[in-house]
């Protein structure tokens, strides 16, 4: 299990430096798990003229999950340069859906992990 919580770990890494890059000076994250699911809450704020990045988050997010690369790629998340848009494919990659609402400046999201049984 140590595994799926370093997993965890590393995508509220890879979004944290994603909205720094993004120039947010207010990041909350929050991970909760049940019996089923890691739900992983996220909101940051972001400089209006990224708005296109954060638009195409949706899109990266709930892209197929892939486990096979998963399995081989997930610790290179918080890897690379920051805001690169590779690292966030990785993400989406490793979440099974994700929820995402702009408002006032703000971006929130709920990112949601099947656990491993």
């Amino acid at each position: 299990m140590v595994h799926e919580e370093k997993r965890i770990a590393k995508i509220v890494e890879e979004l944290t430096i994603y909205f720094f890059a993004l120039g947010a000076d207010t990041i909350e994250s929050k991970i909760h798990k049940d019996a089923e699911d890691v739900i992983i809450s996220f909101t940051a704020n972001y400089q209006p003229e990224h708005i296109n990045r954060i638009n195409q988050l949706e899109t990266y997010f709930n892209k197929p999950k892939n486990e096979g690369i998963e399995d081989v790629y997930w610790e290179l998340a918080g890897s690379g340069d920051p805001g690169e848009t590779s690292q966030l494919l990785l993400v989406g990659m490793m979440i099974d859906r994700a929820t995402i609402r702009c408002e006032n400046g703000y971006v929130t999201m709920e990112l949601y992990k099947r656990q491993a049984i």
